[in-house]
């Protein structure tokens, strides 16, 4: 059951990222979209699987709705601007690769590089998931899940290393996808995240016992020896 909601899952995510893609570029002859629909799509339903065989805990906490309790309403706001920020910002890069082209392409080395570092971001956040059994989607209270500090592999450099992989992760797409205009926003589109770091932390403080000592020991947030 848990292997068919996480397919259920990479399926509905996999379409979504076609939809603003291929739809706002206006065509089905953008190559580089091709490309990453197909490696992120293979990539996705890999990690799935590996999830579900040896790290059943963290693959259910994202699938499953409720997984916490009690989400602030801070965080509720955050969550909904972050969406509604990436689908404006997915769309964006679709429109001016195939449209606006509002700055020039990066050069091919650049473009390759941005493969490597959207892969490499992906990576980051498939390890944090799978070393943090309460990578909930939502900021909550997971007491009665016995939710315990997790101060080891990633997250005895950073606190939030998914959020790490996911700016990776978007860094690199904006290049691959050979929109700069979409890099030079994204500090933008990335805010809802830096605010849903202030309020887990808040809350986590509240909720999660051995936090505030754990904030002492790993001082940076995102960026090792930056924030």
């Amino acid at each position: 059951m848990l292997m068919i909601k996480g397919l259920v899952r990479w399926f509905f995510q996999l379409a979504f990222f076609a939809a603003v893609f291929l739809i706002p570029a206006g065509t089905w002859h953008w190559p580089r979209a091709i490309q990453f629909l197909i490696g992120f799509g293979l990539l996705s339903l890999l990690v799935i699987v590996a999830l579900a065989r040896w790290a059943p805990a963290s693959l259910e906490a994202r699938v499953q709705k409720g997984a916490a309790k009690n989400q602030p309403a801070a965080d509720r706001v955050a969550s909904t601007l972050l969406g509604l920020f990436n689908l404006a910002w997915f769309i964006f890069i679709a429109v001016d690769a195939n449209r606006l082209h509002m700055l020039p392409k990066p050069p091919l080395w650049a473009a390759v590089s941005g493969a490597a570092v959207f892969i490499a971001g992906y990576a980051i956040m498939t390890a944090a998931v799978s070393q943090n059994a309460f990578a909930a989607p939502i900021v909550g209270d997971q007491t009665e899940r016995d939710q315990v500090v997790i101060d080891t592999g990633l997250y005895s450099v950073v606190r939030h290393p998914m959020y790490l992989g996911y700016l990776l992760f978007l860094i690199g797409l904006a290049l691959w996808l050979e929109s700069i205009a979409a890099l030079v926003v994204l500090p933008f589109v990335f805010a809802p995240v830096i605010a849903r770091i202030l309020i887990e932390e808040k809350t986590l403080r509240k909720t999660l016992a051995g936090y505030p000592e754990y904030m002492g020991t790993v001082r940076s947030r995102l960026i090792p020896g930056i924030w």
